[in-house]
């Protein structure tokens, strides 16, 4: 016997979200596409293999529902962690330049031999970073409550 619905079960909740392959990481590419994070709140722990970002993260999510009750557009803080990573790269920004914010238009699995490959993050402003992993193995997850977007508008791509 199946118990019915319940109305909590409709309820928003923080996202949680692992990638192992690259149409996982497709999902979420699409959810972190226009978030926006400070240089310093990207980390680099060579000896744990880990590489962090802490975003700003617009809740593509909940846009359509946005636009039908017709209120303000809302972001959420987020870290993304990339876990087996060997190397990490970048290009087209300063990493020691404490005020630059980044915005992250993509991120893309580049596939190798035996699982490994490569993760690339792609930036407005032609940025980059590239992490060398040795499998992939992402993860997305809402860490804070969501907030209105400052803006109060929806990103806008021409």
């Amino acid at each position: 016997m199946t118990d019915d619905a319940r109305f909590e079960d409709g309820a928003e909740r923080p996202l949680a979200l692992r990638a192992q392959t690259a149409e996982d990481l497709q999902v979420i590419s699409a959810l972190t596409q226009d978030a926006v994070l400070p240089v310093p709140e990207m980390t680099w722990q060579p000896r744990a293999r880990r590489f962090a970002l802490l975003l700003n993260r617009f809740r593509w999510e909940d846009r359509a529902a946005a636009d039908a009750r017709g209120r303000g557009y809302e972001r959420v803080r987020a870290l993304m962690v990339f876990d087996d990573v060997l190397k990490v790269a970048s290009q087209g920004f300063d990493r020691n330049d404490g005020d630059l914010v980044l915005s992250l238009l993509s991120v893309d699995f580049q596939p190798g031999e035996d699982g490994a490959g490569r993760v690339v993050i792609t930036l407005a402003g032609d940025g980059a970073i590239a992490l060398t992993v040795e499998c992939l193995e992402a993860t997305l997850r809402d860490v804070t409550k969501p907030y209105a977007a400052p803006s109060g508008k929806a990103p806008r791509h021409d």
